[in-house]
């Protein structure tokens, strides 16, 4: 099991680009792109309060709303599946090992981002943050999961780029991998968070998936 923004997808591109066009739009200076990347795994409401650090609450809906509108219009005009994870994906779909995504994104927008990566047909599951009323770190989502792809949890293992998602997957009784190449601010660090595993890059991600499954070396 994947989780999506920082792990299995690179969206920053455009979601930062979102954030960016608001501040623009208010007459503020852009937060570089670096920083902004950093904060996407906390969605929305992490990118917001990064660039409207000062907003009171009513600004701050009024910007929730235009900033999901804006990027659904553009949800993939950017993103891409990382890199090397392709690759990875095509030896899991020929060794016959069901692979699945678990994400705090909402439903409407998980959705559309796996169609126009032509990824729709291919998970066994999908559950995204609004698909039961509890999100991670609660285990919740990663069980559900589990049991929509017809899988052990215990027999399973989830790959995430943030404290929760290990906290989630531990919780769940699976096999953990911190995406060290995610979406990590910098006062935070994968090293912390209790994974079994860490991958610093795609390729160390995919070597320990595919020798996991035993498919790889």
């Amino acid at each position: 099991m994947f989780d999506l923004d920082g792990t299995l997808v690179d969206t920053a591109p455009d979601m930062v680009a979102v954030l960016q066009s608001l501040q623009a739009d208010r007459g503020l200076d852009p937060v570089d792109y670096s920083v902004g990347r950093s904060h996407v795994s906390n969605g929305a409401a992490g990118l917001l309060h990064l660039g409207f650090p000062d907003s009171d609450d009513e600004l701050r809906e009024e910007l929730r709303l235009e900033f999901l509108q804006r990027y659904a219009v553009g949800i993939c005009e950017h993103s891409a599946i990382f890199a090397g994870l392709e690759r990875l994906l095509d030896h899991l779909d020929d060794g016959g090992v069901r692979w699945g995504v678990v994400t705090n994104k909402p439903h409407d927008l998980t959705e559309p981002l796996l169609a126009a990566l032509q990824l729709t047909e291919r998970v066994a599951c999908c559950v995204s943050g609004d698909t039961l009323s509890l999100r991670k770190p609660d285990p919740a989502p990663l069980l559900h999961a589990c049991k929509l792809a017809g899988v052990n949890a215990g027999e399973s293992m989830y790959i995430g780029d943030a404290s929760r998602d290990i906290q989630a997957g531990r919780a769940a009784g699976m096999a953990t991998i911190a995406a060290a190449y995610g979406y990590i601010t910098a006062d935070d660090s994968a090293d912390v968070w209790g994974a079994d595993s860490i991958a610093a890059d795609t390729e160390e991600l995919a070597k320990i998936v595919l020798k996991a499954v035993n498919l790889g070396p």
